[in-house]
């Protein structure tokens, strides 16, 4: 009787177990690409996507400040701040002529910005920020660029009101990350070509809804929350964000009166 060897039976183990490695070895290989993938692509949104918009939007503001410099490169002669309740009660009194006014006394009204145009400065000293603001909230050609958006049909600064403006809080400059950090006292600062404008943070809302179209009215109040805003018509600024970090589910809103205006 001849003795059986189960070299065969060995060699089917070896192919097998040869197999399985060679499996896991692909998946392995696999598993490290799509992380090396993730990571970059975090880096890229996290850390690149910020520096460009930074750098771009600095260079912006940049620009601005130069556009406002008057010809011969003089600096605007410094003017007295002006409260705007005092502003409210001269128009009431009287219509004085606008500066700005043509040889028939009629005043020239500044034509608005073109869409996508930056054409303001936001300072927020307590947060450091400071960015331009460009007309509309599109996100490719403002948003993404690290400027603050304009809301379309909302006021412009230093008038009557609500000038209400957007702004990313992660990615892509995030010039809104910690304003929810704001207090109430802290400023805010717009600079146009025609002045600057102080606003002091008065409240807000931590939370509400993507849709909540009140809290950008020109007497802002929120429609998710009414008890959250304002009954009375005056000069507001609105800063909105998304909340909470990472996530576009929800708004951050801060609200802001006007203090003071410096006209150049």
């Amino acid at each position: 009787m001849r003795e059986r060897i189960p070299v065969v039976v060995q060699g089917r183990r070896a192919r097998v177990r040869g197999r399985v490695a060679h499996g896991l070895w692909v998946s392995a290989e696999a598993v490290v690409t799509i992380g090396v993938v993730v990571l970059l692509l975090v880096v890229h949104q996290l850390w690149w996507t910020n520096r460009q918009a930074r750098e771009g939007a600095e260079r912006k503001v940049q620009a601005l400040e130069r556009e406002w410099v008057e010809p011969g490169g003089s600096a605007p002669v410094e003017q007295p701040d002006v409260e705007p309740s005092a502003v409210a009660e001269e128009a009431e009194e009287s219509e004085p002529r606008d500066e700005r006014a043509g040889p028939s006394g009629t005043a020239r009204q500044p034509e608005p910005p073109r869409w996508d145009q930056a054409y303001a400065v936001l300072r927020i000293p307590r947060l450091g920020v400071v960015a331009p603001v460009a007309q509309g909230i599109g996100k490719k050609g403002v948003l993404d660029k690290g400027y603050i958006g304009h809301y379309p049909q909302t006021a412009q600064p230093g008038q009557a009101g609500n000038f209400a403006v957007a702004g990313h809080r992660n990615t892509h400059g995030e010039p809104f990350r910690y304003i929810n950090r704001l207090r109430a006292g802290d400023e805010v600062t717009v600079e146009t070509r025609d002045g600057v404008y102080l606003y002091e943070v008065d409240k807000g809302v931590p939370q509400t809804s993507a849709r909540d179209t009140g809290v950008i009215a020109p007497v802002p109040r929120s429609l998710v929350k009414p008890s959250a805003g304002y009954s009375e018509p005056g000069y507001y600024l609105t800063l909105t964000t998304c909340t909470p970090e990472y996530s576009s589910r929800y708004r951050l809103v801060v609200w802001a009166k006007l203090a003071s205006m410096k006209p150049r």
